[in-house]
């Protein structure tokens, strides 16, 4: 069975934007990312113009996804888990029609939608069909291009895709088929929710794992009683978020 990449409740509820994981979250996280690649590099002071290509399904569908508005959003330093999400249609224009955007919410560049936002109809780039390329001219005229695919769930790859740091640990207790699953309760006398709350150990303790799954289900209008230990875990605070927001 080849390898799987172990996975957090929280990669799969999320705070996020919408109405597309693949659409409109992707395109938002492949921004931010580039944005905060040029920072790595030292070039992002030196950007003075930011083009994005959409390819494949995300340029025939971007425009009733949003897409576009989650690049130029991401682009201008807005956050998809902190962002006031009203009017975001009405902030995407007015940075459009001023010509101008604050590239990570600092660096003044140009910006002008026919010619820095484009939306690729007829072609597919062959590693993904949600593929988004982002081109940054620096100073000297020299570019700085990266692309990404939005492969659904809100999860963006690389061609090239290494592990992250999030994705380097080691689960206690690895779930890579429904057999594992029901073999890890048997073996600790758990519940499914219990199992996951020891897998989330990988990344945060409990506590803070509670409140990450407050935060998701507070976001999506859910009240949720206080949870006792151990009994209920975050699966079934995140399933009735997501189950709000579907």
């Amino acid at each position: 069975m080849p390898h799987m990449e172990p996975i957090s409740v929280f990669d799969i509820f999320k705070i996020g934007v919408g109405p597309s994981s693949s659409h409109t979250l992707g395109p938002w996280r492949a921004a931010q990312q580039f944005v905060g690649k040029l920072r790595a590099r030292g070039e992002f002071a030196r950007a003075r113009r930011v083009r994005t290509d959409l390819f494949g399904s995300l340029a025939k569908t971007g425009r009733g996804h949003g897409t576009g508005v989650a690049v130029i959003l991401a682009l201008s330093g807005e956050d998809y888990r902190t962002c006031d999400t009203h009017d975001i249609e009405g902030r995407a224009r007015a940075i459009a029609a001023s010509g101008r955007l604050r590239l990570g919410g600092e660096h003044e560049i140009d910006f002008v939608t026919a010619e820095d936002l484009a939306y690729h109809m007829d072609e597919r780039l062959p590693f993904h069909t949600n593929g988004i390329r982002f081109t940054a001219t620096l100073d000297d005229g020299s570019e700085v291009t990266e692309t990404y695919f939005s492969v659904g769930g809100g999860f963006v790859v690389q061609e090239q895709h290494t592990l992250s740091e999030h994705r380097q640990v080691t689960l206690p207790h690895g779930v890579e088929s429904a057999a594992a699953l029901q073999r890890h309760c048997d073996e600790q006398g758990w519940t499914i929710p219990q199992l996951v709350m020891a897998n989330e150990a990988a990344w945060q303790d409990e506590a803070a794992t509670r409140a990450r799954a407050r935060a998701v289900a507070g976001d999506a209008g859910v009240h949720l009683s206080r949870v006792p230990h151990r009994r209920h875990a975050a699966g079934r605070a995140g399933c009735e978020a997501a189950g709000r927001r579907a």
